[in-house]
């Protein structure tokens, strides 16, 4: 019964949306037919809705007690005082000293825990230690206190990467670019991550990518290069490699031999397409060979 009821005040809600919502055509039927099909699937009416609950004024209240508490307004003297804690855990930093660089930064979150620069070291810290969850905690922490903060969705794209969750890395880097359009280390980072996710087999789709890659290399850039695909077609039609390619997929070859013969296959191919085009195939080389390391957090605050 309850979760009819909620499916009512759901449709009341809707139903409401219909009468006093500034909707398009489209989207007036679009509405409409989403309340028959909660009707028709859960056998309810608007009519069946409690009277004395308004959905929208529930949804409001759950919002604002959700909203993170970050302790009272600091005094001045407690300020002044995080404020040099941080510092000192700044330079602890530069010296790799990170347990001693955590204390202070910890030390200066109890004094003043509005501060968003504070978390975001933290998490700086905590991602040289290991604690990339813990670091996950402390970015998110500075976004809630300063959504517009570029430098904590930078740390924690950081952390996502060094736990192989490059396409959550990804979206954090894209973040941190809309909102420092010249930072070239965000750009770095976005590629870096790209060529990851095209490693894991996961390529670029739902990401705003190029639309596919294996080891870094454009797919699509490779599959649309005329020169490549007339160059592979002609050594394909060679009767020497056809022959090869026969002798592959021969079911008399044996499983050991089969692996021999792909390889021959592979080498004949590759060194028939650099003699006819050297400068293509060292191109392919430099995009296959691209490597970069994207642990390094930015500077400190």
């Amino acid at each position: 019964m309850a979760v009819k009821g909620l499916i009512a005040s759901i449709i009341h809600f809707l139903t409401r949306q219909l009468e006093d919502g500034d909707l398009t055509a489209d989207s007036r039927e679009s509405l409409e037919v989403a309340i028959q099909c909660l009707e028709s699937a859960y056998e309810v009416q608007a009519s069946d809705a409690a009277q004395n609950i308004n959905l929208f004024d529930i949804y409001k209240a759950a919002i604002e007690s959700s909203q993170p508490v970050f302790g009272s307004e600091p005094t001045p003297e407690a300020h002044a005082e995080a404020e040099r804690l941080k510092n000192e855990g700044n330079a602890l930093m530069k010296a790799e000293r990170y347990l001693e660089a955590l204390a202070n930064y910890t030390k200066a979150i109890e004094l003043d825990g509005r501060n968003a620069v504070y978390y975001c070291n933290r998490a700086a810290v905590q991602h040289k230690l290991g604690k990339y969850d813990d670091a996950i905690k402390d970015s998110r922490t500075a976004l809630a206190i300063d959504p517009s903060y570029s430098k904590a969705y930078g740390r924690l794209g950081i952390a996502y990467a060094s736990l192989e969750r490059y396409r959550e890395a990804k979206e954090c880097y894209q973040k941190a670019l809309e909102m420092e359009p010249d930072n070239e280390g965000y750009k770095n980072n976005i590629q870096l991550a790209e060529e990851k996710l095209t490693q894991q087999g996961v390529g670029n789709m739902g990401l705003g990518g190029s639309g596919g890659a294996v080891s870094g290399m454009d797919l699509r850039s490779l599959l649309n290069n005329s020169t490549l695909m007339n160059m592979a077609h002609q050594m394909l039609t060679d009767p020497t490699m056809q022959n090869l390619v026969s002798n592959f997929m021969s079911r008399d070859v044996e499983q050991g031999s089969r692996m021999d013969v792909l390889i021959e296959v592979g080498q004949q191919l590759a060194q028939q397409m650099q003699t006819a085009n050297p400068e293509l195939m060292e191109s392919l080389r430099r995009q296959m060979g691209r490597n970069a390391d994207d642990s390094q957090p930015p500077p400190q605050n």
